[in-house]
């Protein structure tokens, strides 16, 4: 196999395999330190992944919330940017084979994410829309406003059902989110975009399989998201399991269906596997177990962090909560680590402290926790807006994201209604 033609020098060398949240972090934090840094990810860009639904429900262009790593990096000597996907580790020759070449390292550090887990399921994994990058986030938007076209021309009930029906499935951060911005495009930008549909007839469905929405967040938020979801008009549907989904037909546990072509899916994601790693089977989302550290057990030079890292922690079982701050704390704690062992000194252990929860049910409405202290509404709104603009890279896209938000405030609009070509594979209602 090639190489990646990483320049040779007398730096140590670490080699960064994901640009996510956690991966972008660590090698910003290198920039200035005396590491050769190497990022490999399979796309060229960072993606904000909190602001996706906004894509998918056309608020914001794909460019808003994507960065090229060159630019970033573009004025560090020590910072190597590679596009390719990860293949497997050679530990024994301190080797990564990508789909582009490969490249050894001193030290590894594994921050690839997750993708979506559609539990087996392979009909819904081959029909339905997953929100995991903005190649996902353009098919759901490119489906519901295709299927909104073919709606005014439809010559059935049945077949105007089909196109206009939205079921999303989670009733997590995500599924809320992207349900809240539906609901708003069905009640502000259908009716004076698409006349002759008749909003009545365009129902927006989220099933969530347990008791509540928002899981990591408490009862009384969950509660009244609920309400706030209703009163928009989206019908929640909790403790309800998706079997199957066959010919637009979304089909329930307990036997019942809903005529749908436009099935979202939200519902839980999964580690891949590493080849020559060995993922953990300590829990069922196969995510890599560390130490405190971020080592990957059995290994010395090898690390993981964020949503594909689980920490041999007591405290947390189930593994710390997969969310932005988290894998971005734990890329610092590494580049902090790494610093160290440079100088000689030790290296300190992860310690997770709990970050507070943010999610949005619109375009004024949210809700925020953090430990007992709680906030709702325009309030927990506005600092929803404030962490999103904070962390997202950029001043051009901190500007356009800001100036869109006002539009649709003000203006009730949605900017970015375009159907740009059809997608792979393109799954039109028939």
């Amino acid at each position: 196999m090639k190489t990646l033609n990483i320049p040779q020098t007398e730096q140590k060398r670490v080699v960064v395999v994901g640009g996510g949240f956690a991966g972008l972090t660590l090698v910003q934090k290198l920039r200035k330190s005396n590491y050769q840094v190497v990022l490999v990810d399979q796309n060229n860009f960072h993606l904000f992944k909190p602001l996706l639904y906004q894509v998918a429900s056309a608020g914001l262009d794909e460019s808003d919330i994507a960065f090229p790593f060159r630019r970033v990096f573009q004025t560090r000597r020590n910072v190597n940017f590679r596009l390719g996907r990860m293949l497997r580790v050679k530990p024994e020759e301190n080797l990564l084979e990508t789909s582009t070449g490969s490249v050894t390292y001193d030290y590894l550090v594994i921050a690839t994410g997750c993708v979506p887990n559609f539990f087996g399921m392979d009909h819904i994994e081959q029909r339905s829309w997953p929100m995991s990058d903005i190649g996902d986030a353009l098919r759901i938007r490119n489906s519901v406003l295709r299927n909104l076209e073919k709606a005014v021309i439809a010559t059935s009930e049945e077949e105007r059902n089909a196109l206009l029906n939205i079921v999303i499935v989670g009733g997590g951060a995500s599924g809320v989110e992207i349900a809240g911005a539906l609901a708003e495009m069905r009640s502000y930008i259908v009716p004076r975009d698409y006349p002759g549909v008749n909003i009545s007839s365009m129902h927006i469905y989220l099933v969530e399989g347990r008791d509540k929405l928002l899981a990591t967040m408490s009862p009384e938020t969950s509660s009244d998201c609920l309400k706030v979801l209703e009163k928009k008009g989206v019908n929640v549907m909790l403790n309800t399991a998706v079997k199957d989904y066959q010919d637009n037909r979304v089909i329930f546990g307990d036997g019942t269906s809903i005529l749908s072509g436009n099935l979202i899916w939200t519902s839980g994601v999964k580690s891949e596997a590493v080849e020559g790693i060995g993922n953990s089977e300590k829990e069922r989302r196969g995510r890599i177990l560390t130490d405190r550290y971020n080592r990957v057990q059995g290994f010395d030079n090898i690390f993981a962090i964020g949503d594909i890292a689980i920490t041999d922690d007591p405290q947390y079982p189930a593994g710390y909560p997969q969310l932005a701050r988290v894998a971005i704390s734990q890329g610092e704690r590494i580049a902090a680590n790494l610093i160290a062992v440079s100088k000689g000194k030790p290296m300190e252990p992860y310690e997770y402290r709990s970050i507070g929860v943010l999610a949005t049910v619109g375009r004024n409405r949210a809700f925020a926790e953090w430990g007992k202290f709680r906030i709702k509404g325009f309030m927990a709104w506005l600092a929803w807006c404030f962490v999103h603009i904070l962390f997202l890279l950029g001043v051009q896209n901190k500007i356009k994201v800001f100036s869109g938000w006002v539009w649709n405030y003000f203006g009730k609009d949605l900017p970015v209604r375009l159907i740009i070509g059809c997608g792979v594979p393109c799954k039109d209602a028939k």
